[in-house]
């Protein structure tokens, strides 16, 4: 074994991303084999004890994620011109929360929240903001085990080849798509179940089989539902729930 350098392997161990990690070891708050470590550039043997100050630890327990019902026409993540980036509907006044002890509070901190996945402006449904860089990665990762759910509207002849081709079969730029979970609802639905994220990926893939798209929803990422979050609002995962 090689040392690497202890903000990879925290990152690796899942304990916080790696710009948490040197920004914990600034403060002196890491710990390997029991001595403090104030140089992120610090290489550690992988197998090395690490511990956390108590601070780090209340620092890492405060990250806020958020659920937002992203509607039509906004963007996920950076602003393009004449379009609204989602992050500016994450205000006070969008708030959507039945329990009220989960409302924010003017001392609560929600810079730094960073888009986990996108949805195109065209599409609606559950968008995913984070201040935590384990969860992000967790979610967006190329190697993520999470899935994700959309509803569609579709026009168009769709055979049970297609339908097959849809669930595996298909390439998006020269590259063959993991296999999905594809069903019918009803004459002019479908459910998509998906293990990735390509730009536009379900209306791409129903265009190579001859379908149309005329609205698609997200419902689902792992085991965090839309539910009854209204459209445009926006919520906090609460402690006892995880994707």
């Amino acid at each position: 074994m090689e040392p690497t350098r202890i903000a990879k392997i925290m990152a690796a161990r899942g304990i916080c991303s790696r710009r948490e990690a040197e920004a914990l070891i600034a403060k002196g708050w890491v710990y390997v084999q029991g001595d403090k470590i104030t140089e992120p550039g610090t290489r550690i043997m992988p197998d090395a004890e690490i511990t956390l100050d108590k601070r780090a630890n209340i620092a890492l327990g405060k990250k806020i994620t958020v659920l937002l019902h992203k509607p039509v026409g906004i963007v996920s993540s950076q602003p393009e011109k004449g379009y609204t980036p989602a992050v500016s509907l994450i205000i006070p006044e969008n708030q959507y929360e039945k329990n009220r002890e989960n409302l924010i509070l003017p001392t609560d901190d929600l810079s730094g929240l960073a888009p986990a996945g996108r949805l195109d402006i065209d599409s609606h449904g559950l968008l995913v903001f984070t201040q935590d860089g384990v969860l992000a990665r967790k979610l967006i990762g190329n190697d993520t085990k999470i899935d994700k759910e959309y509803l569609i509207r579709f026009s168009g002849n769709l055979t049970k080849d297609k339908l097959r081709r849809l669930n595996h079969g298909l390439a998006l730029d020269g590259k063959e798509l993991k296999s999905a979970q594809v069903t019918l609802q009803n004459e002019n639905q479908l459910k998509f179940i998906l293990w990735e994220g390509k730009k536009r990926q379900i209306r791409r893939m129903c265009k190579l089989v001859g379908l149309t798209v005329h609205q698609l929803k997200r419902t689902r990422i792992g085991n965090i539902m839309l539910a009854d979050l209204p459209y445009r609002k926006w919520r906090i995962l609460r402690k006892d729930e995880s994707f």
